[in-house]
């Protein structure tokens, strides 16, 4: 019975992926907003059926981001930029939480002092490199926002993203695993499909871009997940 749920979710997960990128390119955005919006929950629900063992934060990350992916499209339905503000407000504060808890869910596998004794210069150029990436996003988005509260807002979840990668390169460097590889991966797509989107929407404005992005956030959370159904196999070698 699960596998037949799955492999319905899963068909499910590549007809949103069709049909975000069939309405973008005609240029259906509400339409496309609403399949992309059902992406994450059904991951989700993905998850529910086949982990066992499941960890609370990885649940509620799920949780959170799928509460916020789903009330996207409400967006379309706003006209004033008080209600937008407070829209967006609210839906990336989910958003920055759930990153939150995915960097918990990283950092509970970790040795912090033996982190921070075997990898002071990773940790030192992973820092510096944060800070400069964050130094030129702001450059770029922080001339949008009318109220600078929202600047803060993105200037948080902008620096979640980089700790949330940062840490999960340093895990897998720590664990030398398939699980924290897969980790690894899904950090890395995820945050290259937030970059990508910040030039679709404060840059370029070119569909292209944006299917590059929802493909990049799809295949994140394939890794995710196929590190979710994966227990910690120490001593995994990528081409053995």
């Amino acid at each position: 019975m699960n596998l037949t749920k799955s492999n319905i979710l899963i068909a499910s997960i590549i007809l949103l992926c069709f049909s975000f990128a069939l309405f973008q390119f005609q240029e259906e955005y509400f339409i496309s907003a609403i399949s992309k919006s059902l992406i994450v929950p059904l991951f989700t629900l993905l998850y529910f059926i086949n982990v066992k063992n499941k960890s609370p934060y990885f649940t509620w990350f799920l949780v959170l981001f799928s509460i916020s992916d789903i009330s996207s499209f409400v967006g379309y339905y706003l006209n004033t930029t008080q209600a937008l503000d407070i829209y967006y407000f609210i839906g990336n504060t989910l958003y920055i939480v759930a990153y939150i808890l995915l960097i918990f869910e990283v950092v509970k596998g970790l040795n912090v002092k033996k982190v921070i004794k075997n990898y002071k210069l990773h940790l030192l150029v992973l820092g510096l490199l944060n800070v400069y990436i964050v130094y030129v996003l702001l450059n770029i988005v922080g001339p949008v926002f009318s109220n600078s509260y929202l600047v803060y807002v993105e200037l948080v979840y902008n620096m979640v993203m980089l700790l949330l990668l940062s840490f999960a390169l340093i895990a897998y460097f720590y664990n030398d695993s398939k699980r924290s590889l897969l980790f690894f991966l899904g950090s890395l797509c995820i945050v290259f499909s937030e970059f990508i989107q910040i030039a679709y929407f404060y840059i370029v404005d070119q569909d292209m871009l944006n299917f590059t992005s929802t493909i990049l956030f799809v295949l994140a959370f394939s890794f995710y997940y196929f590190h979710s159904r994966i227990r910690n196999e120490k001593t995994f070698k990528l081409f053995t």
